[in-house]
């Protein structure tokens, strides 16, 4: 060869860098096809999906299967129901009270330790009916101290029916209890009245068999529950006790206000629920004075009374109204009709006849007590139940960004 002769470089020939160049990509290529090859079938995770119990409050945990490759829900997407915004619970209890500063302290330390042995989701709701003593700043210590404790206090004195409104408009519980502050109705027995509940009773009043009150309070007692047994046909032993269990739907379903709480098993029962009693140990007064008095078994006949009209005029007020109109209608068209009788065929003058006057004021009278039980028709259809009481402070409740109830 001659070596002035100037060799020719193929173009096919590559550079040292393309070279490197392909067999890095090459090797790129490789690796990929192993990982795909590498990759196991797919395979479902377990995952565990928590809900509620509704029966005492517990969460139980159930498995659920979603394969690996579906796409998971964002948090923002998934679905909140009425139940997932508001606090469930199982048990509520609500305790009206005035001036039982010395006795809230012990009542609740009892109420914590039954509360914690039925192992519920709970609340205890004290309603401070315009307490002068030292209840509220008590209250408002135990509301710190115990996140189940809720407060409502009254601007004044609005009686017991006012104060059980109160806590069973904020109740959140499937059932509810009450009982008075004065350490007389012994918290243990929340168990037993809730036994009563599940064997189908809606509202279960306890019985205080064996009471610690003086004779003229058993006495007047006495007397007061054998009547009202007997004129609304509800065969209670204790119609006022204060310890008592209700269903949600009792406390839903029923207005209370003026001094109709001793009737609410009453009106529960007139309304078609199933009323029971169960018997219930009953304490001495250990603080403060019994705010007991006759006046309240006279004003408690007159309530007696108004449950009576309650429960059969008050969705049908001409029914009452209506049946008397109807008796003074027909009588007073009678007399104006055998005096018109007499009259015609009689040939008596009626002008020095009172009982002319008589006929022309009954027929005015039932025009009247007719028109008086058309207006009740009215204000029945249209009645709007308002809260009876005032609000000064509530601790303890959840509220929404408008500050209102959850």
């Amino acid at each position: 060869m001659n070596p002035e002769t100037p060799i020719e470089k193929s173009p096919s020939s590559p550079r040292p860098a393309e070279h490197r160049n392909r067999r890095h990509r090459r090797s790129r290529q490789r690796s990929g096809q192993a990982a795909k090859s590498a990759v196991a079938p797919e395979r479902s995770v377990t995952r565990a999906a928590v809900t509620t119990d509704n029966t005492d409050g517990h969460l139980n945990v159930k498995a659920k299967s979603t394969p690996t490759g579906a796409a998971r829900p964002q948090p923002h997407s998934l679905p909140q129901s009425s139940a997932a915004k508001t606090e469930s619970l199982a048990l509520s209890v609500v305790i009206p009270l005035v001036n039982e500063a010395a006795s809230l302290s012990e009542l609740h330390g009892k109420l914590t330790e039954v509360l914690n042995l039925l192992h519920v989701h709970a609340e205890i709701i004290f309603v401070d009916d315009g307490s002068t003593d030292d209840s509220f700043e008590i209250l408002q210590r135990l509301q710190k101290r115990d996140r189940r404790v809720r407060v409502i206090q009254f601007r004044r004195n609005y009686g017991k029916s006012a104060a059980l409104a109160a806590g069973f408009s904020r109740a959140k519980g499937r059932n509810i209890i009450t009982m008075d502050a004065d350490l007389q109705d012994d918290p243990e027995e929340i168990p037993h009245l809730l036994n009563e509940l599940r064997r189908g009773c809606d509202l279960v009043s306890g019985w205080k068999k064996r009471r610690h009150d003086k004779l003229s309070k058993r006495f007047a007692s006495k007397i007061f529950n054998t009547v009202t047994s007997f004129l609304t046909g509800l065969k209670l032993h204790d119609i006022n006790c204060g310890l008592k269990a209700y269903r949600r739907e009792v406390t839903d379903n029923i207005h209370v206000y003026g001094q109709l709480h001793r009737y609410l098993p009453v009106l529960a029962f007139k309304e078609g629920f199933r009323v029971g009693e169960t018997e219930v140990r009953h304490h001495p007064r250990k603080y403060g004075k019994s705010k007991f008095g006759l006046s309240r078994y006279t004003s408690g006949f007159f309530d007696l009374m108004t449950v009576l009209f309650l429960t059969r005029y008050t969705r049908r007020p001409l029914h009452l109204f209506g049946l008397g109109g109807a008796v003074a209608l027909v009588l007073g068209f009678g007399i104006n009709a055998y005096l018109t009788y007499e009259r015609l065929f009689g040939n008596r003058y009626l002008t020095n006849r009172p009982i002319l006057f008589l006929g022309l004021l009954l027929i005015i009278i039932g025009v009247q007590m007719v028109s008086f039980g058309l207006l009740g028709e009215m204000l029945a259809a249209t009645q709007n139940q308002t809260p009876n009481y005032g609000i000064k402070t509530e601790l303890g409740f959840q509220k929404d960004k408008q500050g209102r109830n959850l």
